[in-house]
């Protein structure tokens, strides 16, 4: 009788910024977006604070898509602890963003207000972006 492999606990590990967003990197859903130009960790904290200065701004008018998503798990260990006895405990999450990838869309509001909306989610980020819009955008 064959007994099942003995699972280890898997720890996730910092990985590599090596390459640029080849999913992720086009408007799919709105008609304007902002788009990463550098790579980096960007925290759930901070998704949230772009969140509501859109929301804010844009007066709950138009819609909003969250293009990334916090999945990576961060550990810190306490502070003043000695070197050793493992790994840290479990402190936030974050989403790996590389460069290309589409953090925000808004539609159904004006190219400017979506550009003032979108400009004061930008101070949120700790990342270069640049605001975009969809190439069948008319502008009506």
């Amino acid at each position: 009788m064959l007994e099942p492999k003995r699972v280890k606990r898997r720890r996730v590990h910092r990985g590599r910024f090596r390459k640029v967003s080849n999913r992720g990197h086009q408007i799919a859903f709105g008609e304007f977006a902002i788009k990463a130009l550098e790579a980096k960790f960007i925290t759930a904290r901070q998704i949230e604070a772009c969140r509501v200065a859109i929301n804010r701004k844009m007066s709950r008018e138009g819609q909003i898509w969250i293009r990334i998503f916090p999945d990576k798990p961060r550990t810190k260990k306490a502070a003043e602890t000695r070197m050793g006895s493992g790994k840290g405990a479990l402190d936030h999450f974050v989403a790996v963003v590389e460069p290309g990838r589409i953090l925000f869309e808004v539609s159904g509001v004006s190219k400017e207000l979506a550009q003032e909306a979108l400009r004061l989610a930008q101070f949120k980020l700790p990342i270069k972006t640049k605001f975009i819009v969809r190439r069948d955008y008319d502008g009506e």
